[in-house]
Formats: C-alpha cells, sequence, structure tokens
C-alpha cells in the first residue's frame, strides 16, 4: 500500500503540473489585457507601469516560470513563486491571492459539505428503498421526484426559494453569508447567522445532487439483488434485512465510493451560476470574476487548487474502496 501511495503521490504532482501548464497556456491565449479591462481611459503609460510591476511585459513562457518560482532559485531577488508559497499578487485586488481566495474558499467548502453529507445521508437510503420496493408506489414517487429534481435548474430552484422564505415569508436572509450586523452578534448569533444563510444553496445542491445519486444508488441495488449469491441466500433462509444490507449492500456500494472522490474533488469548484443568483461569496463566484478580468494569479491559483482537489479525491476513493471491499488490494 505505501508504494502505491507513493506512486499516486508522484503521478499526482505530474498531473498537477501538466494542469497548470494547460491552464496558464489556454489564460494566455485568450484576447485582451488584464490592465486594460479595469478601465478603457486609463492612459497607455499606466498600463504599461501596471504590466511591468505584476510581470505581464515578459515573455509568456518566463511568466510561467516565475509563476512557478523557478526564476528565483537564479535570481533570489525576484518575486517569489508556487515552490516557495507564494501564489503572486491579484491584479483586481491589488492584495495576496492567498488573502483573495482564503475566506471564498472555507465558505465554498463549509456549503458544499454540509450539502453532500445530506445528499449521503438522504440518497443512499432513499436508493435501497426504491430497488427493494421496485415498481411500487414509493419506488414510483421517488422516481417522478428525481426526475424532477434532475430536470429543474438550480438557479430557478434558488430563485424561488429566496422569493418564497426571503421575499414572502421573510424567514431567511436574502443572500450573501452573513448579515450586516454579523460582528455585532455573540458566538451563538454568528452560527446561527450561518446557518440562516446556508440553508438556500445547501437546498439548491442537496435538490440536485441528490436525484442523480438515488436513481444511481437504485440501479446498482438493482443488478446486485440479481447476482447468483443473493438468491442463495435468500434460499438459506436468511433474513431478508441481512440480505439487504449484509450481502447485497457491501458489492452495491462500491461504485458510488469512486462517485464519492469526485465528488469531493468538485466540491472546491462551488456552484458559480447559483453563488451568483444569491450573492454568495465562494470560489465559483470568484472564478467567474477573476476569468472576466483576466486576473492571472487568481485564475490560477484556483485551477492549481482544483487539480489538487481532484487528486486528492481519486486517492481518497481508491483508499475507501480498500476499506469497504477487502476483495480490492493495492499492495
Amino acid at each position: 500500500m505505501t508504494a502505491y501511495l507513493i506512486r499516486r503521490f508522484m503521478f499526482g504532482a505530474v498531473l498537477i503540473l501538466l494542469a497548470t501548464v494547460v491552464s496558464f497556456t489556454i489564460l494566455k491565449a485568450a484576447p485582451g489585457s488584464p490592465i486594460a479591462l479595469e478601465d478603457p481611459r486609463l492612459s497607455q503609460e499606466y498600463i504599461d507601469a501596471q504590466k511591468r510591476l505584476f510581470g505581464l511585459d515578459q515573455h509568456p513562457v518566463r511568466q510561467y516560470f516565475t509563476w512557478l518560482g523557478m526564476t528565483w532559485f537564479f535570481d533570489t531577488s525576484g518575486p517569489k513563486g508556487l515552490l516557495q508559497g507564494d501564489l503572486g499578487l491579484s491584479i483586481t485586488y491589488k492584495q495576496p491571492v492567498w488573502d483573495v481566495i482564503e475566506p471564498r474558499l472555507w465558505a465554498t467548502l463549509a456549503m458544499n459539505v454540509v450539502a453532500l453529507g445530506v445528499t449521503w445521508m438522504v440518497a443512499i437510503p432513499l436508493g435501497i428503498y426504491a430497488a427493494v420496493n421496485q415498481y411500487k408506489w414509493g419506488d414510483r414517487a421517488l422516481s417522478f421526484i428525481s426526475f424532477a429534481g434532475m430536470s429543474a435548474p438550480g438557479f430557478f430552484i434558488a430563485l424561488l426559494l429566496l422569493w418564497l422564505f426571503a421575499g414572502v415569508l421573510n424567514w431567511l436572509p436574502a443572500g450573501n453569508l452573513t448579515s450586516l450586523n454579523h460582528q455585532e452578534m455573540s458566538l451563538l448569533g454568528k452560527l446561527w447567522d450561518y446557518v440562516l444563510h446556508m440553508i438556500v444553496p445547501v437546498t439548491v445542491l442537496v435538490i440536485g445532487a441528490l436525484a442523480g445519486l438515488q436513481r444511481l444508488m437504485r440501479g446498482n441495488m438493482l443488478e446486485t439483488l440479481r447476482q447468483q449469491y443473493v438468491q442463495t441466500a435468500r434460499a438459506k433462509g436468511l433474513p431478508e434485512n441481512k440480505v439487504i444490507y449484509k450481502h447485497a449492500l457491501r458489492n452495491a456500494i462500491n461504485p458510488m465510493v469512486t462517485i464519492l472522490g469526485f465528488e469531493f474533488a468538485a466540491m472546491f469548484a462551488g456552484a458559480a451560476i447559483l453563488e451568483n443568483v444569491i450573492n454568495f461569496p465562494g470560489m465559483g463566484q470568484l472564478l467567474l470574476e477573476a476569468l472576466r478580468g483576466k486576473d492571472q494569479s487568481v485564475v490560477m491559483a484556483t485551477f492549481l487548487l482544483g487539480s489538487v482537489m481532484l487528486v486528492l479525491g481519486s486517492l481518497l476513493a481508491d483508499i475507501l474502496l480498500v476499506l469497504v471491499d477487502p476483495r480490492v488490494s493495492y499492495g
């Protein structure tokens, strides 16, 4: 297992490096100057000075190696890069990239972790129930709800919930992460304020993910229940609950573990459209703003963190698969 983890980390490092190269190439190939996008009335002298400040006047290859931190080894008086733990300076916000990303990163992760946990706690039991009660009224009702959830756009559900609970009933705040008087609240008051602001985005994410995950669990369970060993267990007179939860579920859950790894990686990206609709200060909204403004350092840092999460998510899925299925071994 140790040798396998070492190989995976080495492969992951190469994958992350290649992802940064591709991201930087696409970013540089896009037309327009990030400095000129700030204000078209800016003078050419100011634009040239800002390009020198952010190193945008250099060749794209040198810009990439400067961002990576390779040029610092040859000139320690120059700017530090990724290898030195520096993500660069944001062109739009005029401050270190990590200071821009950090609060949005925790907001996105908190929202998606809660949504992921709720989705899995609900989708797995519902999928099992639908498979065991195939074609009965419960299965048909869950199928209708699932198809409705998959077809309804997330931004529409968000607007509907905001209109109902924030506009009509006035039970929930209308978007954002905190209230205007958040700093004046007590500790419990701040926590409750976070909870109220999380209800709408978490509900929208759960509705969108629950539909597909529940249908997938139902399909896996139905396929497993038709296997010969399950029929044999029933023929031996084992209780139905033991057949379902001890024999069938352990095999039906394996494909779901792989999906969990990819969902873990997708948590970082957030829901860009949803975050813009409800004005949620997350990574998705920040990425869209950075792409529109061609904020090179912020875009590169965002793609870098996304690549790291993808590698860690895939590794997490492999490790969980070993724990769930004893037949799997990477030794």
